[in-house]
């Protein structure tokens, strides 16, 4: 895939992230929509391969961190947040024990 179609892959997926992960907090969405927006045209100019190698990198690693460790909370009362996870943070809940399972 050439550098061009890169950059436009990682800058696609960090929008459809950020949908995904801030939907219905306007003002996240607008935040992170600002901020991608911000980063990509700062490095627009860039030339060298190396740079831009690194920088699609990183945006690889920053969607990736999106979508695997931010989770909404909601302010919902004093002293009460409510917790908003996404579908794919859903894990099945195995609790903490001191003895090893016996497989029958």
């Amino acid at each position: 895939m050439g550098t061009r179609l890169k950059v436009l892959s990682v800058f696609k997926k960090l929008h459809r992230t950020r949908i995904d992960v801030f939907r219905d907090d306007e003002r996240a969405l607008t935040a992170a929509r600002l901020k991608i927006n911000e980063e990509f045209k700062k490095n627009k100019n860039e030339t060298s391969e190396e740079n831009i190698e690194k920088m699609i990198k990183m945006g690889s690693d920053v969607e990736t961190v999106l979508r695997e460790a931010v989770l909404q909370v909601e302010h919902v009362a004093e002293n009460k947040l409510l917790l908003r996870p996404r579908e794919g943070l859903l894990l099945e809940n195995v609790p903490y024990c001191d003895e090893p399972r016996k497989n029958s």
